[in-house]
């Protein structure tokens, strides 16, 4: 019989990820930042009506369970005690909103998550309120006034959905983001469970103020938000809690095992890149496109519309960093659009082969704002097109298309971070599970015209969040100092094509997202009925690009 493996020594970190698109655990060895073992679950999202994005926070959480109990069970294959496990980490999808009742632990409506556009309307009311020359939102939150921010989600609620509004009248109604949530369940949930979020978390809501570091009373009173809903706000590495493990998870041996560790995705993916020091930046490829860039213990504020966000602040007496961001909402749900919507993949994996045939757009140009376009524009009028189609056409063009707005939006970014910054980047350091693509990184350098630096192991937010729980007062298993960082192997992409070439591409991209704009009328956002948004270049282009695949399909006598 072959020898047992031998048991991994040193402490290990476990991490939950709960992203937009699927939850994750993952076990790390805290003295390597090796990962040992991991499960993935994709998570449903719902689309009641046009613009609206929702999930179940109940399958949230039963994922995370699956995925801790599947990554349990598998390290158990690999003969690792999981009482190895000192601190587990959360990483989560930022802004999504969950509203839940504190008596019975049920959630009294689905997740409103980041993506939705339902608040059109609240948005452009609330803007009339705020004085031309004293932007008071902005300066004290650091964020335009958005669809994307949980401050507007959550007064959506609070008007619509009589359940909220009964629960918070009867003082039995919790707020929180995805990462409060999953606390408050998994230290004890209506029996006992901690309600908090983190700074970085708490950032992304419009109601925290990112210089005091407090919930602030002139906010929540504009958004008319009760104060007495919100979560404690905590440091990004401390102990929160303890594990109490649900009667549906078979893994009781994490039960008492500190939750430690606290940051949403993109500042979770900003310390797993080690990007510790002033100018630093990194760049997430997941449902969207993040680029932080960090910038010490000073706000900056940028003038090219990027927001400035609390990048991390790693203990409770330790200080607190702040980091420009730029926000694009569609990078990886472009390419699951093409696979559910559209058809013309069957898995996700399939785009690199699609666009490798072809190895060019043909100048077909996909500008994919299906939730208007983020940074640096923050035009909600915008809606997502497919230009430059003629016969020739076909769906490998599509998908190259598709890969390339993903880089075209990074471009748009990084031009803005470094007009704020001054210094251009001299190279781009980039994380998520789109960064497996290379034919995508390939095409980032080319557009960016500047190199593009990917670590061996992409899993960064993940390794972030586990970093703060296991450096957390009270459990040190996991040394931030300098000499003590896991040096980490690292893939170059270096640019390929000459600069005209890559200014030519990014100009007609531009020409692309100009006429990607103005689509949604204001008397149709006012009229709160986003069932009649309007979508009608999307369709359309969809359409066409249809008739001329059959037709070419045709013509070339493929099936």
């Amino acid at each position: 019989m072959a020898a047992a493996k031998k048991a991994v020594l040193g402490p290990l970190v476990g991490a939950v990820d709960q992203g937009t698109s699927s939850t994750r655990f993952l076990v790390f060895n805290s003295k390597t930042a090796e990962l040992l073992s991991h499960h993935q679950v994709e998570i449903k999202q719902e689309f009641p009506r046009e613009g609206w994005v929702e999930q179940d926070p109940k399958e949230i959480l039963h994922s995370v369970y699956e995925c801790i109990e599947k990554t349990c069970e598998k390290l158990g294959q690999l003969n690792i005690d999981i009482s190895n496990i000192k601190a587990i980490g959360v990483s989560n999808q930022r802004e999504t909103t969950v509203v839940w009742d504190k008596l019975t632990g049920e959630p009294l409506y689905n997740a409103v998550v980041w993506l939705d556009l339902r608040t059109q309307s609240t948005v452009e009311s609330l803007s009339k309120r705020i004085p031309g020359n004293n932007n008071f939102v902005k300066s004290k939150t650091g964020l335009p006034l958005s669809t994307y921010f949980s401050a507007v989600k959550l007064r959506w609620l609070l008007d619509n959905v009589r359940k909220v509004q009964k629960a918070v009248e009867e003082d039995r109604a919790l707020f929180g983001t995805v990462d409060s949530w999953l606390i408050w369940s998994l230290t004890g949930g209506a029996s006992g469970g901690v309600h908090c979020t983190d700074v970085t978390n708490a950032s992304r809501t419009m109601l925290f103020n990112i210089h005091s570091l407090e919930w602030d009373k002139e906010l929540c009173e504009f958004f008319e938000i009760p104060m007495k809903i919100l979560p404690n706000v905590r440091s990004s590495s401390e102990i929160y809690g303890l594990m109490k493990i649900s009667h549906s998870l078979k893994a009781g041996a994490l039960e008492g095992v500190p939750i430690s560790g606290c940051l949403g995705d993109q500042s979770a993916a900003l310390v797993g890149q080690m990007c510790f020091h002033d100018g630093q930046a990194k760049n997430t490829y997941g449902t969207g496109c993040f680029l932080l860039c960090n910038t010490g213990r000073k706000c900056v504020f940028s003038e090219h519309g990027l927001l400035t966000t609390v990048a991390y602040k790693l203990g409770r007496d330790k200080p607190v960093y702040y980091a420009l961001e730029g926000s694009v909402a569609i990078a990886g749900a472009v390419i699951r659009w093409l696979r559910d919507n559209l058809g013309i993949i069957k898995t996700s994996e399939e785009i690199e082969k699609l666009a490798k045939e072809v190895g060019t757009s043909y100048g077909c140009y996909f500008v994919p704002a299906f939730s208007g376009l983020y940074a640096p524009y923050w035009e909600p009028s915008a809606r997502g097109i497919i230009c430059g189609l003629t016969q020739f056409t076909n769906k490998c063009h599509i998908a190259f298309a598709a890969l390339e707005a993903v880089c075209f939006q990074t471009r748009e970014i990084l031009d803005a971070m470094n007009r704020d910054c001054g210094i251009p980047l001299s190279h781009l350091q980039v994380d998520g599970g789109m960064t497996n693509n290379k034919i995508l990184m390939q095409l980032q350098a080319d557009i960016l015209y500047i190199p593009v630096v990917k670590p061996s192991m992409p899993e960064t937010t993940a390794l972030g969040a586990a970093m703060a729980a296991g450096a957390a007062e009270g459990v040190g298993v996991w040394s931030l100092e300098p000499e003590d960082l896991s040096a980490v192997t690292m893939e170059r992409f270096e640019p390929q094509i000459n600069a005209e070439e890559s200014e030519i591409r990014y100009s007609t991209w531009k020409k692309a997202v100009m006429k990607s704009m103005g689509w949604v009328t204001t008397q149709s956002s006012e009229s709160g009925d986003p069932s009649i948004f309007c979508s009608l270049p999307l369709g359309f282009f969809i359409v066409s690009s249809m008739v001329m695949l059959i037709g070419a399909r045709y013509r070339s006598g493929m099936p």
